[in-house]
């Protein structure tokens, strides 16, 4: 039971830190976070833990407040913001995937001792690293277009919630879908592969719905 209540400390740590940020840096806090998180998302992707009897791996959570980021940028102030900070996001992923696939090829020194963790860290395959481009900026837009939808029809101050985890509720699904799909598609059976994606999609959109006192938090905010 250690992973389960050291998952929910976990996740308080990132939400608070996430409005620490804004809190301080307003709008660009949100942009700086959006950045961060893509990158450390896909790092932490590459432990495995075992929780409830499944094996699943981290990044969840952090992956999860990006969602946070673009929803209250999208409450907040207006459509083409969210979208920027979706961009600037996708912008960090390539780039810091291309510099750390470049630094791996440098031969090391005979005293190096880097190379295999880096390896280990960043030497994703192609196809990993397609497969969380692609799911992130597919689904990061819907999450916008859906959000900017949702805030028309059900527009209440008090309507928040329903803005949040109804645009998430669909574009994480979508997120998994065709990070699953790009990924495993072929590598395991399909029945496999369907609890992969199961399993993700329910993980990611439980620490979503935890997430909306923060979001009604950061609203708060002056």
């Amino acid at each position: 039971m250690f992973n389960v209540y050291y998952g929910i400390l976990f996740a308080a740590v990132n939400f608070i830190f996430f409005l620490i940020c804004y809190r301080l840096f307003d709008r660009n806090g949100l942009y700086v976070w959006v950045g961060a998180a893509t990158v450390l998302a896909n790092i932490q992707v590459v432990k495995t833990i075992e929780m409830f009897g499944l094996v699943m791996t981290l990044g969840n959570t952090m992956y999860s407040a990006i969602y946070l980021s673009t929803d209250l940028l999208n409450e907040n102030t207006v459509t083409k913001e969210a979208k920027k900070a979706v961009w600037f996001g996708f912008f960090t992923l390539i780039m810091t995937t291309v510099i750390m696939q470049m630094v791996l090829l440098f031969e090391p020194a005979q005293s190096d001792i880097a190379q295999k963790p880096m390896e280990a860290l960043f030497g994703l395959m192609p196809r990993l690293a397609a497969a969380s481009l692609a799911a992130y900026l597919i689904s990061q837009f819907i999450d916008v277009k859906l959000y900017t939808m949702l805030k028309k029809a059900f527009p209440g101050y008090g309507q928040l919630w329903i803005r949040n985890n109804g645009s998430t509720l669909l574009s994480q699904m979508i997120d998994s879908l065709v990070f699953c799909t790009i990924a495993f598609a072929g590598v395991y059976e399909w029945n496999v592969w369907f609890e992969i994606f199961i399993t993700t999609y329910l993980l990611k959109f439980i620490v979503s719905a935890a997430s909306t006192p923060v979001i009604y938090l950061a609203r708060s905010f002056k």
